[in-house]
């Protein structure tokens, strides 16, 4: 298996040094159809025999990979193709299901080229067989089966509705005052995860010693990441069983989580305290939050709807005053303008649920605070879903 992830992992590299050198030479992109001649070079030249020990289709598949990975980069979806490295996302892909076999009842798959293969089953694989794709992590193997099916949409069984405001002091505050604290997995680990990789980082690189000391990073961070995922989903799955429609902040996380060290001519301010910031932002996964809600409000026949962020937290959700000078404090919210007084981030969540339904019923798009009123018939013609770039379900 790492032989064939190996030899997928060159021939994506080959392929994306040669489109390189081919955009250099000024000649026009290199299509998959193209590419598959390529291959069939590749594996046939006698520098590279060991490429046919590797199953044609799983090589094909690196170079659909790559195909894709340029199609995101030219509609500006992703940034140009990296070269992979070894030891990072080491995967094959079966894509077709004549290819190989599955035994329930014995836990175990059929992969040609590697035969019979026990597994152990994280859960039941229900629909037809489609692809399957071997991939490691953390020196342990896993099989990912693709399978289609058709499911009816369900109804929704809730018919309340919740807003949502994410943050660093509480991950979640929900607009019924409730909230959700935080995790932070990553913090728990930091101390731990800096002590083992001052001790990788004193071996010799590459040595026996050093590659047991890399494992012993690699399992801290595969227990961050395992924690923080088993948190978001038992968060999500809680919410979206729970409502019909929820409305999140339409927050810019890579913009937010930007470093502010500047340049040479113009370093930034408050390095140190941004950085501290921005780590305690990613370690929340506001990001896979939104994502796991976007899908699984689908599954319960629910809707995900994304609002402009602007002065949630320094609007009155009373009497609609804005200002500064409303919240006090980072907890403390009190209006200016008539008294109101609440948590800062329940009057975010209050404010984003008003937002929600005001974009659900006419399209109407909150900014900086005011609102901005379309025509009826250009409300219905743009709808709330696609204004904010929600998936229609």
């Amino acid at each position: 298996m790492r032989r064939f992830a190996g030899s997928c992992r060159f021939v994506y590299n080959k392929a994306l040094a040669l489109q390189k050198e081919n955009h250099a030479a000024g000649n026009k992109f290199i299509s998959y159809v193209a590419m598959a001649k390529y291959l069939t070079a590749w594996r046939n030249s006698s520098e590279t025999p060991w490429l046919s020990d590797t199953p044609c289709s799983s090589s094909q598949q690196a170079l659909i990979d790559l195909d894709r990975a340029f199609k995101n980069f030219f509609e500006k979806r992703a940034g140009f193709p990296k070269f992979k490295r070894k030891g990072t996302g080491d995967a094959f892909r079966y894509a077709s299901s004549k290819e190989f076999k599955l035994d329930k009842g014995n836990d175990r798959v059929f992969l040609p080229k590697l035969g019979w293969i026990r597994y152990r089953n994280s859960r039941e694989v229900v629909g037809e067989l489609r692809k399957v794709t071997i991939s490691k992590s953390c020196g342990k193997w896993f099989a990912s089966i693709l399978t289609r099916r058709e499911v009816e949409l369900p109804l929704p069984k809730a018919a309340t509705a919740i807003g949502i405001d994410v943050g660093i002091a509480r991950f979640a505050t929900l607009s019924d005052g409730s909230f959700i604290a935080p995790l932070n997995s990553f913090k728990k680990h930091q101390q731990r995860l800096a002590r083992y990789q001052r001790r990788m980082g004193r071996k010799v690189k590459f040595s026996s010693n050093w590659r047991k000391a890399k494992a012993r990073v690699q399992k801290i961070h595969t227990r961050i990441v395992n924690a923080r995922k088993d948190f978001l989903h038992k968060t999500t799955a809680a919410i979206t069983q729970n409502h019909v429609l929820v409305c999140i902040e339409d927050l810019q996380v890579g913009k937010m989580s930007r470093s502010a060290k500047g340049t040479v001519e113009q370093p930034g301010k408050r390095v140190s305290q941004k950085s501290g910031l921005n780590r305690a932002i990613l370690d929340q996964g506001w990001g896979e939050f939104r994502r796991q809600l976007d899908y699984k409000m689908a599954w319960n026949g629910g809707m995900l709807l994304a609002v402009p962020p602007h002065h949630t937290s320094q609007t009155c959700p009373a009497c609609g005053h804005v200002s500064e000078d409303n919240r006090q404090t980072q907890a403390n919210f009190q209006c200016v303008n008539c008294g109101y007084t609440n948590h800062a981030d329940t009057v975010g969540a209050i404010n984003v649920l008003e937002r929600g339904h005001r974009l659900l019923a006419c399209g109407e798009m909150a900014q900086s605070g005011r609102s901005k009123k379309q025509e009826p018939a250009e409300a219905c013609r743009n709808s709330s879903r696609r204004a904010v770039e929600i998936s229609v379900l």
